[in-house]
């Protein structure tokens, strides 16, 4: 295939939740990309712009019950631990691709025929991979701020990170702590230390360096905002700032979408885009690291779809060059 004008075919399976609706929102405006069906059993017939009401006049498709394989790729954008069940229960043809949101094929040894789908890690890999397993969002920002260190097998002490992320995070479902009435004006810690991107980040962490066993001391923190996460990293180093800086650079000069300071960074420099900002320093004899994703995009959808066109041969910024609103 030319995949220069090819369009792939492309289905969703899970299209009613913050990922599904932000894949929707990208894939509309990419150029290689034709949507042949959304999938969702309890929206069966009823218009997708029903849900994703920023849709209404972009999108004039109807929800199915049905999966037609005559696609190239399907994004899973299901709940956690019922992805592998519905890969095992559809008739999934071996020329599709997967690409699954979910962190059901993340982990060794569930990894199965799934490559782990962070591309500032992963890329050869992605490129030549049949199916996909997407980054959590926390682990995306805090991996793609430790991964060059560990590249220059330095990380020798233990990590202190502290990240906030948005309502977003949570999922569509409500609860007490994603209700507007208890998330407005408060934040809060959560799973204190036994976070479960934690096995995400080390499984990464290891393969650059082996034997990495230090602690990673996480400590998370819902967010009074609807998107986006900082992460905030420290560890141990007798580099300079300016040696760190470097080797930052460096490590990601071929990755179009990290960019390295040693300025500040924020979170609106980042919402709405599938850019990656990290802050370096060294202070005090302390490597300090800021990293701030949007986690619907690079910490989800925007990231499935960077990994679709690493996997078709496509640019890898195609459908991606989004623009912040800094204000």
């Amino acid at each position: 295939m030319d995949s220069r004008s090819t369009k792939y075919r492309v289905g969703v399976v899970g299209g009613t939740g913050f990922t599904g609706g932000e894949l929707l929102r990208i894939l509309l405006h990419h150029p290689h990309v034709q949507i042949s069906w959304i999938f969702s059993r309890n929206h069966a017939s009823k218009p997708v712009s029903s849900v994703h009401l920023d849709l209404e006049g972009h999108l004039n498709d109807v929800f199915v019950d049905q999966c037609d394989w005559e696609i190239d790729v399907v994004f899973l954008c299901l709940p956690h631990e019922t992805a592998r069940d519905f890969v095992n229960a559809s008739n999934i043809p071996q020329e599709v691709k997967i690409i699954d949101l979910s962190r059901d094929y993340r982990l060794e040894p569930n990894h199965e025929n799934f490559i782990y789908g962070l591309p500032e890690l992963n890329r050869k890999k992605v490129k030549s991979a049949k199916n996909i397993a997407n980054p959590g969002c926390f682990a995306t920002a805090i991996q793609l701020a430790l991964l060059p260190l560990a590249h220059q097998k330095i990380l020798l002490h233990d990590v202190h990170i502290t990240g906030i992320t948005g309502s977003t995070g949570a999922g569509k479902g409500l609860s007490e702590t994603t209700h507007f009435t208890w998330r407005t004006g408060n934040v809060s810690v959560y799973k204190a230390l036994k976070h479960q991107h934690i096995s995400e980040i080390r499984q990464s962490l290891t393969q650059l360096q082996p034997g990495f066993s230090q602690r990673l001391n996480f400590i998370p923190i819902r967010g009074n905002f609807t998107r986006g996460i900082l992460a905030s990293i420290y560890t141990e180093s007798e580099w300079s700032s300016d040696d760190v800086l470097q080797l930052y650079e460096k490590y990601f000069e071929e990755h179009p979408f990290v960019r390295v300071t040693d300025l500040p960074v924020d979170l609106k420099q980042v919402v709405g885009t599938n850019m990656v900002r990290i802050s370096v320093n060294v202070i005090d004899g302390m490597v300090h690291l800021v990293s701030v994703i949007d986690n619907l995009v690079k910490g989800a959808s925007g990231q499935a779809i960077q990994n679709m066109n690493l996997m078709f041969g496509l640019p890898e910024q195609i459908g991606l060059e989004l623009k912040s609103i800094a204000y």
